[in-house]
C-alpha cells in the first residue's frame, strides 16, 4: 500500500469522491487523511501491513461501534468501513487547545466510555491482558541490579497482584492507549480515537493512568493531589450515573501493575521484546516528555504511597521507596515528569 489515499469504488459509492485530501500525521502502524466529501469533512485511517494489521483493524472498528452507543458522544462517528484495505472513514472533528484542569473533563469521558461495554459484549474485543511472571522477574532484577535488598514475602505479594488483575472482575470498554493525542477536545466535549488496542475488562486499568502517568504514552504529566482527586471522583460519579453501580476500588492494584509493565517504558515499536527495565541502571533513554528514569522514580513514588497502608502489598510499598530513594540518590539530576501536557 502506497503512500495515495486509500478511497476505493465502494467508499466512494457509499459516500462520494473526495474533492481534496491532505495526508496528516500519524503512528508508523496507520496512514492518515482529512478529505473533503460531499457535505462533510472526514478523516480517513488506514491500519499499514504489519503482522497484526488485521486485529488492530478489528479492534478499532469492533471499538467504535460498542462506543458509538453513548448517550453523549464519545467517539467520532464511523461514516463508513473498507475492510479488505482495512480502512476507516470517519467523521472529522476540530481539536481545541485543553484547560488546566482537563483531567477532569477527560476521566468523566472515559467513564462513559468504560461504560458503554455490557457483559454479553464478551468475545467482541479481546480481554485486557496484565503483568505476567517476566515482569515480576524483571522488576525484582532491577532491584538486585540496583543493589536494593528484596524482603522475604515481596516476591509472593507481586505473584498474588498479577493474579489479582488477571482475574478483575469488569466488562468495560478500554481504549487501550488513551494519552494526550488520542483525546479530542471539541466544543461538544472530549472524544477518543484510536482503538486499535482496544480491549474489555475492568476500568480500573485505566483510571489508573492519571496516577501512574500515562503509562503507555509519550506523554507523561504529573497532576497535583487536589486535581487528580477530582478526577477520579468525577470517573466515578459518571460511571455510577452510566452503570447505576459504584465504581470498585482498586487503584492500588492497577498501578502497581503499570509499574512491572517494562514495556511501558518504550513506545509500542519497540515493546514485545528487550527486558526494557534491565536497560535502566546502564542508560537513560528519553520518549515524549519524560526519560525512562523519569517515568520509573514517578511510578515507584506513585506505588509507594499508594500501598504504604495496604496488608496485601506492604512489602512492595517498602521496595518502591527504597528503589525511588536509591535511583535518586544515583542518579540526583532526575527531574519530575511534567505537571502541564504540551
Amino acid at each position: 500500500m502506497g503512500s495515495l489515499l486509500a478511497f476505493g469504488d465502494e467508499l466512494r459509492a457509499e459516500l462520494g469522491s473526495p474533492r481534496s485530501s491532505r495526508r496528516l500525521g500519524s503512528s508508523p502502524r496507520s496512514r492518515v487523511w482529512r478529505v473533503e466529501l460531499p457535505g462533510t469533512s472526514a478523516v480517513v485511517k488506514q491500519i499499514v501491513d504489519g503482522p497484526d494489521a488485521d486485529e488492530r483493524y478489528a479492534r478499532e472498528v469492533a471499538a467504535l461501534r460498542l462506543a458509538a452507543r453513548a448517550e453523549t458522544p464519545i467517539v467520532p462517528a464511523l461514516l463508513a468501513t473498507d475492510s479488505g484495505e482495512r480502512v476507516l472513514v470517519l467523521e472529522h472533528l476540530d481539536h481545541q487547545r485543553p484547560a488546566d484542569d482537563w483531567i477532569v473533563g477527560y476521566a468523566t469521558a472515559l467513564a462513559r466510555l468504560h461504560a458503554t461495554a455490557r457483559p454479553e459484549d464478551a468475545g467482541i474485543l479481546p480481554r485486557w491482558q496484565g503483568p505476567n511472571r517476566a515482569d515480576i522477574d524483571s522488576f525484582l532484577g532491577l532491584a538486585v541490579a540496583l543493589q536494593v535488598p528484596v524482603a522475604p514475602g515481596v516476591s509472593d505479594e507481586l505473584d498474588d497482584l498479577v493474579h489479582r488483575l488477571d482475574q478483575a472482575p469488569g466488562h468495560a470498554l478500554l481504549h487501550g492507549d488513551p494519552c494526550p493525542g488520542n483525546d479530542l477536545h471539541t466544543a461538544t466535549g472530549i472524544r477518543f480515537i484510536d482503538f486499535e488496542q482496544a480491549s474489555l475488562g475492568s476500568g480500573l486499568m485505566e483510571l489508573a493512568y492519571l496516577r501512574i502517568g500515562f503509562p503507555t504514552c509519550w506523554c507523561v504529566t504529573s497532576a497535583a493531589e487536589p486535581l487528580l482527586e477530582r478526577a477520579e471522583h468525577a470517573y466515578r460519579t459518571e460511571w455510577r450515573a452510566a452503570t447505576g453501580a459504584e465504581a470498585r476500588d482498586g487503584l492500588a492494584d492497577a498501578c502497581a501493575g503499570w509499574l512491572l509493565r517494562g514495556d511501558a517504558l518504550v513506545e509500542r515499536a519497540h515493546r514485545e521484546g528487550d527486558d526494557h527495565l534491565a536497560r535502566i541502571p546502564q542508560r537513560d533513554w528519553k520518549w515524549g516528555t519524560a526519560t525512562a528514569r523519569q517515568r520509573l522514580v514517578h511510578r515507584l513514588g506513585v506505588v509507594s504511597e499508594l500501598t504504604a497502608d495496604h496488608t496485601s502489598l506492604s512489602g512492595v510499598s517498602r521496595l518502591t521507596s527504597d528503589l525511588r530513594h536509591r535511583m535518586l540518590t544515583r542518579w540526583p539530576t532526575l527531574q519530575p515528569v511534567p505537571t502541564k501536557r504540551p
